[in-house]
């Protein structure tokens, strides 16, 4: 759980921390992000996990497949752009 600053959007708060444990490799290459436990971890909507996972697709940091679910992309050198 974090302490959300009252003045910023959860979701942009979340997706820091998420992309934060992406990049330091705590979530590996290929490593599965579950929108369940992340919703329980952060005490959020679904609708607010599933903006936060869009915008980690959008930013090339994950890659969502049908059926199976979302999973860390492998490493590149290009750093997306913060929201």
């Amino acid at each position: 759980m974090i302490d959300y600053d009252p003045t910023r959007p959860k979701w942009v708060q979340i997706y820091e921390v998420v992309r934060a444990r992406i990049e330091s490799g705590e979530y590996p290459p290929q490593s599965l992000i579950s929108e369940v436990k992340l919703e329980a971890e952060f005490s959020v909507a679904r609708v607010t996990i599933r903006k936060v996972t869009a915008k980690l697709r959008e930013d090339r940091l994950i890659v969502t497949t049908p059926g199976m679910g979302s999973f860390v992309a492998p490493k590149t050198n290009e750093t997306p752009e913060q929201p």
